[in-house]
């Protein structure tokens, strides 16, 4: 399909989806769980295709890595989507005017909405999803290591549509190659608004590139602050679920920063983590305070380059700071603006915290690892937004949509 195709089945297909009603949505995503669930050895398959030329060791292995019990997974969030309310229709505000005119603000599609992506087969069912549910077309422009996977998938839920009777066209995946990114970048016109899902590296280059509205995703540089007065059972638990649970996702954590008069307890903080082989890049002060109570082989100086790193690996570097004011001063120089935790039994410390960190997501006493559309009972969300137009945080359901104004007179002029 060459660009000027491709460009305007999507658009066309994106206007198809205003006349299919909310009951028509949900039978076809619940059509998609159960085909995906039938259809677990083909995606495997491709899947298999792409892991074989990517090194087991590479911490891009798990994000590309599909299996039975995550495509049921997958299948099962379908569902929930299908459940989950309409986001359309929604009156936001309504007033009537002097004049009588009635003005209502109701919630609409964006229309056509693009994702870059890298190494997550997985955002190519949870994009459809909820685009589908809240009447956008999507433009899936996933990463070349993927593509067969990507294929499978797209190949799937065009199959879905077309046996129920909707416009295959409302999910288009793009080619391989840069090229194809270049194109999407610069569709004005026809796509609405770009959503970039991966690294930072890819998310600049979105941003600086692109000459569609773009919403900036994903990028985490995560920290956690032990405060003078953290509970050190509860920071060795959050320190340790907020690093090791997932450490390729973008709400991994990634500097702790501890307050000078617990570094003694320093050792005692990381010791989950050393089962499970965190490196440490420690600055002088706690390097000192690990070096013989960490393993050796884990513990490395600080580098030029450990602050403002998102590791997306098992490694974690270590501030030392003599008040939250610096800790907060630490975290707006290097980190994202993602998700920032404080452990602390001092409420006027979490209060300065909460509001002075300048973060989509800011935590008391609780991992980021929680920073997830799902956790927040949003059900699948689309990404984790960094920025402060329109979303910030979790986007799920009503941050897919734009709204209009609908306005109803009976005649009325405007004076001249």
């Amino acid at each position: 399909m060459t660009s000027i195709d491709w460009k305007a089945a999507v658009r066309n297909a994106s206007r198809t989806l205003n006349l299919v009603g909310e009951e028509k949505k949900n039978e076809l995503l619940l059509a998609l769980a159960d085909a995906t669930e039938k259809h677990i050895d083909e995606i495997l398959k491709a899947n298999a295709e792409d892991l074989s030329k990517m090194d087991k060791s590479d911490s891009m292995y798990d994000r590309l890595l599909l299996t039975e019990y995550r495509l049921k997974g997958i299948a099962a969030d379908i569902r929930k989507v299908a459940q989950l309310p309409s986001p359309l229709n929604k009156v936001l505000e309504q007033r009537t005017l002097p004049n009588g005119l009635e003005l209502k603000k109701v919630s609409v599609p964006f229309g056509v909405i693009g994702i870059i992506y890298e190494a997550r087969p997985n955002v190519s069912f949870d994009v459809f999803s909820l685009c589908f549910k809240s009447g956008n077309a999507c433009v899936l422009k996933g990463g070349t290591n993927a593509h067969a996977s990507n294929s499978a998938i797209v190949a799937l839920i065009q199959n879905v549509l077309k046996e129920n009777g909707i416009d295959e066209n409302v999910v288009h995946l793009m080619p391989a190659g840069r090229e194809s990114t270049a194109e999407l970048l610069n569709a004005v016109g026809s796509v609405d608004m770009i959503i970039p899902r991966g690294s930072a590296g890819l998310i600049n280059f979105v941003r600086e590139n692109s000459r569609v509205p773009v919403i900036e995703t994903g990028a985490g540089v995560v920290s956690t602050y032990f405060d003078a007065q953290g509970d050190v059972e509860k920071g060795k638990k959050i320190i340790n679920n907020g690093k090791t649970r997932r450490v390729s996702v973008c709400n991994a954590l990634d500097s702790l920063i501890v307050h000078r008069s617990r570094l003694s307890d320093l050792a005692e903080l990381l010791a989950p983590l050393a089962e499970s082989n965190v490196i440490i890049e420690a600055d002088e002060e706690s390097y000192n305070s690990l070096k013989g109570h960490y393993p050796d082989s884990l513990l490395k100086p600080l580098t030029e380059t450990s602050y403002g790193t998102e590791y997306k690996d098992y490694k974690m570097n270590i501030k030392t700071v003599a008040d939250i004011d610096e800790a907060i001063a630490h975290i707006t120089k290097y980190d994202s603006g993602h998700s920032e935790a404080i452990i602390t039994e001092d409420d006027k410390a979490a209060a300065k915290f909460q509001t002075e960190v300048d973060a989509a997501c800011v935590y008391v006493n609780a991992p980021t690892s929680f920073t997830d559309g799902g956790q927040f009972g949003m059900g699948a969300e689309i990404g984790i937004s960094t920025q402060k137009l329109h979303a910030r945080g979790p986007m799920a359901l009503p941050e897919m949509t734009s709204y209009k104004w609908r306005i109803k007179g009976d005649g009325q002029v405007r004076p001249k």
